[in-house]
């Protein structure tokens, strides 16, 4: 009598249904807990019954229940990434309202979503007055380098500023510094927005010249750089931080009417048409 070989394309037996089956089943879980493969453990039951109601080779039944667990350890990789990002709004640039921003070119922000920039080591300026998407742009950019693998953050230049201060005082500067030299991108909000203190000139100015030709920064600003200057208290150090921005960057000048003051304009409208139509005129 000729040996039955098992080869990869068998297809698998039912659900265990003799003790030895059961032991054999229970130990396969055990192993994949103890490998930490929790997902895979989890799915280990429906993936077998799938697979002997579809016939699945032992080979194919093996690549579902490890795909299911690499979705799930991509899912928390991503997770932990958007944790560490701490982007303060939910924004995307698929909901971003490039009808209400005719100066954004759809096709440069699709560009920039791919982070090829952030390969070559590329900082992306948004300029323009408040309210104009530069912000959600900024978060929509990042989520994409988070969702993409990059190691991100977004922070704003004035909490930059008190952090490198309170970092400076306590004799962690260099820990500091380490810290803002880490992610691939670094995200600097509302550079112009408020008044920065005297050292925030020098802290920035550290930052950028650490991440310079190694790492992004993307970076909003409601002031045209000719006046950063003036925003940072010293045109010395304006001068030699837009000389490492500039050198290698995407800038976009955004220009249009604020969201907000649009979305105030057509609450009114429609409040007053609104209390136009109920209003009824005195006798």
């Amino acid at each position: 009598m000729t040996a039955t070989k098992t080869t990869s394309n068998t297809t698998l037996d039912a659900a265990p249904s003799t003790p030895a089956q059961a032991s054999l089943y229970q130990q396969l879980r055990g192993h994949l807990a103890t490998l930490k493969l929790h997902a895979a453990a989890e799915a280990l039951p429906g993936v077998l019954e799938s697979a002997t109601a579809e016939g699945l080779t032992l080979t194919a039944a093996l690549e579902r229940l490890c795909s299911i667990e690499v979705s799930a350890t991509e899912a928390r990789r991503l997770a932990g990434r958007l944790r560490f990002a701490s982007l303060p709004t939910p924004a995307t640039l698929e909901d971003f309202d490039y009808d209400a921003a005719p100066t954004v070119d759809p096709k440069l922000i699709a560009e920039l979503a791919t982070c090829r920039y952030i390969e070559s080591a590329t900082n992306v300026l948004l300029i323009g007055q408040p309210g104009l998407g530069k912000t959600h742009l900024a978060v929509g950019l990042a989520r994409k380098a988070a969702e993409a693998g990059y190691r991100t953050y977004f922070t704003t230049a004035a909490d930059l500023a008190a952090r490198c201060h309170r970092a400076a005082i306590e004799g962690r500067w260099a820990t500091t510094m380490r810290f803002f030299n880490g992610p691939a991108l670094l995200v600097i909000d509302e550079l112009g927005y408020l008044p920065l203190p005297a050292e925030a000139a020098s802290a920035l100015f550290q930052v950028v010249s650490q991440r310079y030709l190694k790492t992004s920064i993307i970076l909003t600003s409601n002031r045209g750089v000719g006046s950063w200057g003036e925003v940072l208290g010293d045109t010395t150090v304006a001068a030699a931080l837009l000389d490492r921005l500039l050198h290698r960057s995407v800038v976009l000048t955004l220009e249009g009417d604020s969201y907000r003051l649009r979305d105030h304009q057509a609450r009114a409208d429609t409040l007053r048409k609104t209390t136009t139509g109920t209003h009824q005129p005195l006798r």
